[in-house]
């Protein structure tokens, strides 16, 4: 029979080597995990974020000498087509957002995936009321344009809203200063958290038929977004990881992007290499999500026992060492009594 995760919480073994942290952006797709192993799926946003907590929550049961307790894995959203998540699962197309995530959990068993990544709350018609949205962190949305490009350093949401709806579809219709050229209003594609939650802030927005749908989710490598008139919603806590703090690969940066202010807010505190307070009380803030079972969230087996000891109030992530681990992938935590609250689908 394993070990409960939670008895092991009470370790100072794993207290401690969790607590000690590291820096940098911890390795991608894990090899085959074993069934009994919890392993999650969804947002680009906190992928990375997730591959660290997996690793160090791994290592600190080793480190307390425990080799039966269901192990952490998380897949990231890009890579090969299909992935078999754990040993004995079906092959299942990979989920490259939060939609796709929480579809592979509500679609499948815990034979197949334990939890999703989310970055965008409940609410939603294909939530069920059996997910958990359980939070941990608090980011922030705002837009992205090239480096040297038209766009200018500020647009008010009204301006955005106007860009996303095609009112205003030249640069000089938001200032007649700016070049006569024009925007390429451009969205992360259908299910993404980022693409929903900004469409939601700048007024519910319908995209219009100038909008192109499908760019990468934070990410510049596209080279579709190397255009000086492009515009697109962008991950403030990801890029603030991928520019101030270490967290970005060949394939996962904001190349040439860079975050833009709204309505006279600048997103990026560079001082402190974190979101910018301000920016993160407006409506362009939000919170990230683990999304879990109810009967894996409530239950009284090894599964629960994991996915509690990592996303639960009192668990790893909302402790000291999950603290350091946000804040080093550009994220804000969240007090004390929000870590780990949790709200049905």
């Amino acid at each position: 029979m394993r070990k409960a995760a939670v008895g092991i919480l009470a370790s100072t073994t794993l207290a401690t080597s969790f607590l000690l942290g590291t820096t940098g952006t911890a390795s991608a797709d894990p090899w085959t995990p074993a069934a009994a192993d919890i392993v999650g799926v969804g947002t680009p946003t906190t992928g990375p974020l997730l591959n660290q907590v997996s690793a160090e929550y791994n290592a600190a049961l080793a480190a307390a000498g425990d080799t039966t307790s269901p192990r952490m894995y998380s897949w990231d959203a890009s890579g090969s087509a299909q992935i078999v998540p754990k040993d004995g699962a079906t092959a299942i197309y990979r989920p490259a957002n939060t939609w796709a995530g929480i579809t592979a959990l509500n679609v499948n068993t815990a034979a197949t995936v334990d939890f999703a990544r989310a970055d965008r709350g409940p609410g939603y018609t294909s939530d069920l009321p059996s997910n958990l949205f359980v939070a941990f962190a608090k980011d922030a949305v705002s837009w992205a344009a090239k480096a040297g490009g038209h766009a200018p350093s500020n647009l008010t949401t009204a301006d955005l809203r106007a860009i996303y709806s095609c009112v205003k579809t030249n640069w000089q219709q938001i200032d007649p200063a700016l070049p006569s050229a024009t925007i390429k209003a451009t969205l992360p594609g259908v299910g993404s958290g980022t693409r929903d939650h900004f469409l939601t802030a700048i007024g519910g927005v319908i995209p219009g038929l100038c909008v192109t749908s499908g760019g990468l989710e934070n990410q510049g490598t596209d080279p579709a977004l190397n255009d000086p008139d492009v515009v697109i919603p962008y991950a403030v806590g990801r890029y603030v990881g991928q520019t101030l703090l270490g967290q970005s690969t060949s394939t996962d940066a904001p190349g040439e992007l860079t975050v833009r202010g709204i309505d006279g807010i600048t997103p990026v505190d560079t001082v402190n290499k974190t979101i910018n307070a301000p920016f993160a009380v407006t409506g362009y803030g939000r919170i990230l999500y683990t999304v879990v079972r109810d009967a894996d969230w409530l239950g009284t087996g090894p599964r629960t026992s994991a996915l509690r000891a990592v996303f639960a109030k009192g668990g790893l992530l909302c402790g000291p060492g999950g603290t350091t681990i946000i804040r080093q992938h550009g994220f804000l935590p969240l007090p004390v009594n929000g870590c780990g609250t949790v709200m049905h689908g």
